[in-house]
């Protein structure tokens, strides 16, 4: 345990950051999971309504950095190209 004000006081302020970006985190592969599971069942109109949202959640998390814009990006285009793969066939 920090002895030092300043050290108690970044304690708290990670542990409250710690938690809000696990929620983020949970929030951001459940939406995913829901892309690639709509992806598996080919329902188009499943798709293009969860791609909306993983692709503005991918785009939140990485503006507050819980994962790295690279990431975000990589994600992004890795799940686009699915997508139209999908519906060109």
């Amino acid at each position: 345990m920090p002895n030092i004000e300043s050290a108690k006081k970044r304690m708290r302020q990670s542990a409250v950051r710690r938690d809000r970006n696990r929620g983020r985190r949970s929030a951001l592969r459940t939406s995913l999971r829901k892309l690639d599971e709509a992806i598996e069942a080919g329902d188009m109109d499943t798709v293009r309504a969860t791609w909306r949202e993983a692709q503005a959640m991918l785009d939140r998390t990485a503006q507050r950095g819980v994962i790295h814009r690279n990431q975000a990006a990589r994600k992004k285009s890795r799940l686009s190209r699915q997508i139209s793969k999908l519906e060109s066939s």
